[in-house]
């Protein structure tokens, strides 16, 4: 078979997509606006349901798009219909952005002048380096488009794209805050749902893709040139670039939604269904479609479109949205199903980073702890336990210690002997950090659903008024919570992940399901930032980096690596851990310190009650020091709802 996709040769070009179903293909050519249809070329269809086509003379920078013939037959599957024309799925490049339209939906309506064509390429091979992401890194969630629209320091024209992560502001404050590696939300090209539109409302995640390797022109205007050289910059930098991918559904939505490629070139082969009902679309996604991932022609386009984000960007991994679905056959999820073993195994992904969002909807669909290694995953009860502990809920001391301890309950199992969570509190879907202790329900009037959408259960308090305050008892209660959760996820084994301004407190106004908030909701408000917040969050990602045992994902032993402490300085007991309302914990580490290169002890102390202190173990010849203002201490300090640290160094002669 030849290279899927179309790529140049010698003499011109050659395309290649795969139709099963189809009675013919054709390949479309347009002039170099992409609004006049120059040539219709048909297609040879192979054995193999690949169908192929070479064009002499075509060059560089050529505009084209496929029709499809076949039956037009929804409740048998089929939705053939040649006036669509459908964008090549393998596509690395498109001259426009996509934009709903109802002629979209409609049969037998001429759209070419709706579509974006894909514009051929041949992108440049990169330097491939080994990803940057550090055991226990620091993953920091980004929303290119919210992320860069306000900074005062980059040029108007600059912001909201790609480009605008490699000015030297961003640098710096990605240096300061100690990132290992940013994680891009979507910048691949995608589709507003068909609701938003009538609402005045615009997608702003980009968890709605169309072409899986085509950067879409919005955020990444210089396309894979744009993306090669912001990836090196931030690489030259020490820091890492993960990008968030969609392999599970498409914008191509329910049975009334559009027919812009998958779709149209072969909806039986591209989409699950429901067993022996062709006509009705599997939604395990919860937004409209599935990809038949365990088809071989949907395997090769994923993995197809992995490597071309490495072999031409360079880029040190992904995250993988709703991930369950790329490992899910007609039985149900297989962690050794040959998409997820092939992704894992091909040569030039192989020591990528992988992270998985390991759940989605359907039946079986929460496989936490369930990926094959090495996948990392989002560990969402890690989140779940934070926020209730810190929330006040009762009977949670033993689970809190668990997920502070790299959650070995989910993956210590089949004898593993390191971590593969990626902890956090907040991320893009979801409240802020600084909205989880400002609201105590979600607040979505604002995306047109009467406040329907999003999770209603998001284990948040609000001190006592919802919302916006300005009673500075109330402000400074909500600041002391969010240094506490802040910490509490830096000494957290595993990875850790904030989003992008939850370290400067920044807020959605209590909205917990963002998605179609391209405004000021959304976009980060760089100048409101709390700095104080911000250089609390950089200490802590030093320290993490300073003793190692935070970072290592080797869970502990209990051979002398850790005790468990009650804040009365004593080991735990029973009694402390099945306690109903425990005050806290404190963790005694055996740590080594990146500054001296020896070994110490390091002392965390939770407190989330009342205003008290611990008394340090005293060895002889040792004393304890506070991190925080360098003292030696015999009593460690503990103010309410807060964290504190100190270090076991030998005493002076």
């Amino acid at each position: 078979m030849a290279e899927a996709g179309g790529h140049l040769t010698e003499k011109g070009a050659e395309f290649s997509v795969y139709s099963r179903h189809a009675t013919q293909i054709s390949l479309c050519l347009f002039d170099s606006f992409g609004e006049t249809e120059l040539c219709r070329l048909p297609m040879q269809r192979q054995e193999d349901g690949w169908h192929h086509v070479a064009v002499e003379g075509i060059r560089e920078g050529a505009l084209y798009g496929y029709r499809a013939e076949g039956d037009f037959n929804p409740d048998n599957g089929l939705w053939f219909d040649p006036a669509k024309l459908l964008v090549d799925p393998y596509a690395l490049e498109i001259d426009r952005p996509f934009r709903h339209d109802p002629a979209l939906q409609a049969f037998g309506t001429e759209t070419a002048h709706l579509m974006p064509k894909a514009r051929l390429i041949a992108p440049q091979t990169v330097k491939i380096v080994p990803p940057l992401l550090p055991q226990g890194g620091f993953i920091y969630e980004i929303s290119v488009r919210g992320f860069t629209m306000l900074h005062p320091d980059i040029a108007e024209e600059q912001r909201g794209t790609v480009a605008a992560l490699a000015h030297p502001a961003i640098l710096r404050h990605l240096k300061h805050l100690g990132v290992d590696a940013v994680e891009l939300m979507p910048i691949t090209a995608w589709i507003d749902e068909r609701h938003l539109s009538p609402l005045g409302l615009t997608n702003s995640w980009g968890y709605n893709p169309v072409a899986f390797a085509a950067l879409d022109p919005r955020l990444c205007p210089g396309g894979w040139r744009e993306l090669s050289e912001t990836v090196a910059t931030l690489h030259d930098n020490g820091i890492g670039v993960i990008l968030d991918l969609v392999f599970n559904h498409t914008g191509e939505s329910d049975r009334h939604g559009t027919t812009l490629s998958l779709r149209g070139l072969d909806n039986l082969s591209y989409y699950r269904h429901l067993p022996n009902q062709p006509g009705e679309l599997v939604n395990d996604t919860g937004c409209g479609n599935t990809l038949a991932c365990d088809a071989a022609p949907v395997r090769d386009l994923i993995v197809s479109s992995l490597r071309r984000f490495v072999r031409h960007a360079g880029v040190d991994g992904f995250r993988f949205d709703l991930a369950p679905v790329l490992g899910r056959t007609a039985q149900g999820f297989e962690p050794q199903g040959e998409t997820l073993t092939a992704m894992l195994n091909d040569e030039l992904l192989k020591d990528r980073v992988m992270i998985a969002e390991p759940w989605d909807i359907g039946p079986g669909g929460y496989q936490l702890g369930r990926f094959p290694a090495p996948f990392l995953e989002w560990n969402d009860r890690a989140r779940d336990t934070i926020r209730r502990f810190w929330r006040g809920d009762t009977s949670l001391t033993g689970e809190i210690a668990t997920i502070l301890a790299g959650s070995s309950d989910i993956f210590g199992h089949d004898g593993a002997a390191k971590t593969r969570s990626v902890n956090f509190i907040a991320a893009h879907d979801g409240f802020t950090l600084c909205d989880l202790v400002s609201y105590a329900r979600k607040h979505n009037e604002d995306n047109g659903e009467d406040n329907r959408d999003g999770h209603n259960e998001n284990y948040s308090w609000n001190h006592g008024v919802e919302g916006k305050s300005e009673d500075p008892a109330i402000l400074a209660a909500r600041r002391r919570d969010l240094k506490a959760l802040i910490a509490t996820l830096f000494v957290s084994k595993g990875w850790v992940m904030m989003t992008a301004g939850d370290e400067g407190g920044r807020s959605q106004n209590g909205n917990n399901n963002a998605y179609a908030q391209d405004n000021a909701i959304t976009w980060l408000d760089w100048q409101g930032l709390d700095r104080e917040l911000i250089d609390h969050a950089a200490c802590l990602s030093r320290w993490r980096k300073r003793f190692n045992t935070l970072a290592d994902p080797a869970f502990f032993t209990g051979t002398g690596d850790i005790a468990w402490l009650s804040l009365s300085g004593q080991p735990m007991t029973v009694e402390d851990w099945q306690a109903e309302y425990g005050p806290g914990l404190a963790m005694l580490l055996t740590t080594n310190d990146g500054e001296t290169g020896k070994s110490l002890r390091l002392a965390i102390a939770i407190n989330r009650h009342r205003a008290t202190d611990m008394p340090l173990p005293q060895r002889e010849g040792w004393a304890w020091q506070d991190l925080l203002d360098g003292d030696d201490v015999t009593r460690l300090a503990l103010p309410e709802r807060s964290l504190a640290f100190a270090i076991e160094s030998p005493r002076p002669d």
